[in-house]
């Protein structure tokens, strides 16, 4: 019997889903410090920011050069993400290891967010991943199904057209497909069901799982895709982030909450509680008026706690 820990891969999405949905534009030396203490605490994928035009996200205009200082932590996947085929070209040229695009199942929010409809982003996936093969092989390529669990400007998203969506998606060449509560109306029955029809539509290409808080159900949510084998999940230091598209689409789960929920379970997360509290500092200084979440930093480690300790085995 094997005594491996089993492991998961926090993806941190904070500096571009948290930094995009905020007023306030974080000077570049402090998105720096912060993404270098995010790494520093173990995390080994960071969405560094998205490649999109300045007026539309100014907080972002400088994501190249995140991408160029990120490029520089070693063992970090760099990640950005990307909304059509400029965008992808703009990501490439930067050098960052792996792009993610979001393809809504909702046709209101894909109108809202990025001006196409599923068909249309399907299709410029399709031209991404051609782009891609032809110019950095190298380069992931993820494509994020948003609004899968619901939206707040369409309603009830049908489970059969998620699915059916994602099917579009592995045929257009991606090399991983996320699920998305970007509204945050999930519930651990509805999470279990998706993620496990993804698995029987996609198979190896089914991905992360991209949570929000919104409701209270983040963690319970999460716990739910990991049940069903998900092994890869999305989360924001201090609960920075939403969707500007999507009204009511607030806060993304908890970085700190997450990393300590696994941990506690024996799952192996590879990053240091204690230095992503610290990550919370330079966080801090980069946005002082921002509200910080957590319920983890609020009540502080447990005494004594061990992380990823194994459970005790029964008697023979």
């Amino acid at each position: 019997m094997s005594n491996a820990l089993p492991h998961v891969l926090i993806s941190e999405v904070g500096p571009r889903d948290g930094l995009q949905s905020v007023k306030a534009t974080m000077a570049l030396p402090h998105k720096l410090a912060w993404v270098s203490a995010l790494h520093a605490a173990g995390l080994r994928e960071i969405e560094v920011g998205s490649f999109v035009p300045a007026r539309l996200l100014p907080q972002l205009a400088d994501t190249a050069d995140v991408v160029r200082h990120a490029l520089g932590l070693p063992g970090l996947t760099v990640m950005a993400l990307v909304p059509n085929l400029k965008g992808a070209q703009a990501a490439f040229d930067a050098g960052v290891h792996k792009i993610t695009l979001p393809v809504s199942a909702s046709e209101a929010h894909s109108l809202a967010n990025v001006r196409k409809t599923c068909a249309q982003m399907v299709d410029e996936v399709r031209a991404v991943v051609a782009l891609r093969n032809a110019v950095a092989p190298h380069i992931q390529v993820e494509a994020g199904v948003s609004t899968a669990f619901g939206c707040t400007l369409q309603g009830h998203v049908p489970e059969a057209h998620v699915l059916d969506l994602a099917e579009a998606l592995a045929k257009a060449g991606v090399d991983d497909i996320g699920l998305s509560d970007t509204t945050g109306m999930a519930n651990p029955a509805a999470v279990r069901r998706l993620f496990k029809g993804l698995q029987s539509a996609v198979g190896e290409k089914a991905g992360a799982a991209h949570l929000h808080n919104t409701r209270g159900l983040g963690l319970a949510n999460c716990l739910a895709a990991f049940d069903v084998g998900v092994r890869t999940f999305d989360s924001s230091q201090a609960g920075l982030g939403g969707c500007p598209y999507a009204p009511g689409a607030s806060g993304n789960v908890v970085t700190e909450d997450l990393v300590f929920m696994f941990e506690a379970m024996g799952v192996d997360t590879g990053v240091d509680l204690d230095k992503l509290m610290t990550a919370r500092g330079a966080l801090k200084q980069g946005l002082p008026d921002e509200p910080l979440y957590g319920m983890v930093p609020d009540a502080g480690l447990p005494a004594n706690f061990t992380p990823h300790v194994r459970p005790l085995r029964k008697s023979p």
